[in-house]
């Protein structure tokens, strides 16, 4: 499944080629395999650890991405987290995250997926690779319309915020009638 020449790294950030970031146990410890589109690492933090650090990295928290989508979709229960959503990093738990069984999945890399059996989803990526998830299809999929939800309301926010700022930028109040900036509102020391 995994391949057993992946590198330990101390340090990792979720990145655009980041794909699936699985549980891995290493005697009493949880680490994370981390799958990208063309390699393989070893964490010695769980999933959860990466995920939230990972939305530090990018000026976030955890709890403040799960209020985030909390309040854009109503989703309360295994939330799907916008890590950066600048990047499309978007990422989903198979299970309650809490669960030391959570894999997380980037919701940008997933081709397709399909019924493996009662309790399973094949799910293949964008690299061809695929993974057997112990996650039942209609979890699974739930998982990625619910993290589509979120996608699609977070730039809907993004682009009325531009709008506005649009409007606000070419109101009468700061151009000189032409639509050009006025030069009684420029700011100088």
């Amino acid at each position: 499944m995994f391949n057993e020449d992946r590198q330990l790294v101390e340090e990792y950030e979720i990145n655009p080629y980041t794909m699936i970031i699985f549980p891995y146990q290493y005697g009493s410890k949880t680490f994370s395999k981390v799958v990208e589109f063309e390699e393989e690492y070893t964490s010695p933090f769980k999933p959860i650890d990466l995920i939230k650090r990972s939305c530090e990295y990018f000026f976030a928290d955890f709890e403040g991405r799960k209020k985030g989508t909390r309040m854009l979709t109503g989703i309360t229960h295994k939330a799907p987290i916008a890590i950066d959503p600048l990047s499309s990093i978007f990422f989903l738990p198979t299970t309650s995250p809490t669960n030391s069984g959570c894999i997380w999945v980037s919701h940008e890399h997933v081709l397709h997926h399909k019924k493996y059996d009662s309790y399973s989803t094949r799910v293949t990526f964008r690299n061809n690779q695929s993974f057997i998830l112990p996650v039942s299809f209609n979890s699974f999929e739930n998982q990625l319309l619910r993290t589509a939800l979120l996608r699609t309301r977070m730039m809907q926010r993004m682009k009325e915020t531009e709008r506005r700022a649009g409007y606000l930028f070419h109101s009468p109040r700061f151009t000189d009638g032409a639509g050009l900036v006025s030069e009684n509102n420029r700011y100088e020391d």
